[in-house]
């Protein structure tokens, strides 16, 4: 009976009244019945078969049958589930990175751009329905991978994030976040949103930020800003070591929080503040709750019925229990 469920398992205790049936027969058999006086019995001594002895059990049949037709009516079935999604309302996502030198600091773990390209990642593998793109800026801006749902693709542009001097160093945000919208306002996805992380301040590039949030406005794009960085002083990158390396000294963090709050603002969206590991893996859990796609899933039910054995079992086991009750067992007094 593995993965049998029952329809009706309120008739299960109709077994309360078997042993009312069992009490039933046993007081019956006391009840005076016609007897028969003989002088003697020694001439039956040795007849007493098989048969006489089972002729009490014959009630036993009666209550398996009774548990049969139970258990029936209790309708045991197996039920096969099969589903069907379908993506009604997707979601289309940029991630706008900042990778200036500056995210090599290391006030987060091991450093702000291995710290986002775990986050980043796990963000992804969280989003199945939706598109990603990935938009990689400094004082200037490219598109890594464009929008798609590709899952795989995706996460091998975050893994492959590095800083290598392709872009010049410095932070566009401007830049980044047109960059970005470029890839969404032809989108024809219910909801279009760009995650724009940076961990300075705007100070390269051509466009100014709020112009380009107000572009993003226009399209009905919402942007996300993430300010990544502690609070105080961090390890900073500022020159090269001789063996190629990084040197390092404590210099202060400088986030422009007002520019990214005002670009939230004025699309609709939410600015955030990273100053840890867990704060960042935080902040994209509760974007990720806030940018919910609605899947619409079909169910399709396969129900196998296992009642019927059980009413053939039945009606069997009375059947044989009236042929012997009648036949073997029959009384002529």
């Amino acid at each position: 009976m593995k993965d049998v469920s029952f329809l009706n398992p309120e008739f299960f205790w109709l077994f309360l009244l078997l042993p009312l049936a069992i009490a039933w027969h046993f007081w019956k058999g006391k009840q005076p019945s016609a007897t028969l006086k003989i002088s003697s019995v020694k001439g039956f001594s040795n007849q007493y078969s098989l048969l006489a002895k089972l002729k009490p059990y014959l009630i036993v049949l009666r209550l398996l049958a009774l548990s049969a037709l139970i258990v029936a009516m209790a309708r045991p079935r197996k039920v096969d589930i099969s589903s069907q999604t379908k993506l009604t309302k997707g979601v289309d996502i940029v991630m706008a990175i900042d990778v200036s030198g500056s995210m090599l600091a290391k006030d987060l773990k091991p450093n702000r751009m291995e710290a986002l390209k775990k986050v980043a990642s796990n963000f992804v593998k969280g989003r199945p329905n939706d598109r990603i793109g990935i938009v990689l800026y400094a004082a200037e801006a490219y598109t890594k991978t464009p929008v798609t749902s590709d899952k795989a693709i995706v996460e091998e542009a975050i893994n492959s994030i590095k800083y290598d001097n392709v872009l010049q160093d410095g932070t566009g945000i401007g830049m980044g976040l047109t960059t970005a919208v470029n890839r969404l306002k032809d989108s024809k996805a219910k909801s279009k949103v760009i995650i724009l992380l940076t961990d300075g301040v705007n100070n390269a590039g051509f466009i100014e930020p709020e112009t380009a949030s107000q572009i993003a406005k226009e399209y009905g794009i919402k942007v996300y800003t993430i300010g990544i960085g502690t609070n105080g002083d961090a390890m900073f990158p500022y020159a090269y070591a001789p063996n190629g390396g990084f040197l390092f000294r404590m210099m202060p963090v400088e986030i422009d929080v007002d520019l990214l709050q005002t670009i939230a603002k004025n699309t609709g969206g939410k600015y955030f503040r990273a100053n840890n590991n867990s704060k960042l893996e935080a902040i994209y859990n509760e974007i990720n709750k806030l940018e919910t796609t609605e899947i619409e899933e079909l169910k399709f039910y396969d129900y196998d019925e296992k009642f019927r054995p059980l009413v053939w079992i039945a009606g069997l086991l009375l059947l044989l229990e009236f042929g012997l009750r009648h036949t073997v067992y029959r009384s002529f007094i």
